[in-house]
């Protein structure tokens, strides 16, 4: 798959695959004969895993590394593991936080519906 159909179908831009590539985030993407991207079901996992990684906040330095630790092979499992459960225990923090502050909302938006139903409106003076 080349390049604009991965871009279209992950909603990445091309600019941003390049960049990925470039500095490591994702492994290199193989080359037709004439030089192009043809980008492989494997190498779309990696873009699919980097999206939504990306997307839930983990930094291009730590892709870097579990994309480095990835390419040095099997020896490096356990500092993969370590590293993926790290990021998955900071979004879990995260998660925590927002629904906690999702609930705070949820109890202030209560408490405004319950003001307006018991809301008399003849103490407030009408305009024209």
């Amino acid at each position: 798959m080349n390049i604009q159909a991965v871009s279209k179908k992950y909603g990445v831009s091309s600019d941003t695959l390049r960049y990925w590539e470039r500095v490591g985030v994702i492994p290199p993407v193989t080359r037709n004969a004439s030089g192009y991207r043809d980008y492989t079901p494997e190498d779309e996992n990696w873009v699919h895993f980097t999206q939504c990684m990306r997307n839930a906040g983990v930094s291009i330095d730590i892709l870097i590394e579990y994309t480095t630790l990835m390419m040095e092979g099997k020896q490096t499992i356990a500092a993969r593991q370590s590293l993926l459960e790290e990021q998955r225990d900071k979004l879990q923090d995260q998660i925590d936080k927002l629904a906690a502050a999702r609930d705070r909302l949820n109890g202030k938006l209560d408490g405004y519906a319950e003001r307006m139903a018991n809301l008399d409106e003849s103490k407030y003076r009408k305009t024209k």
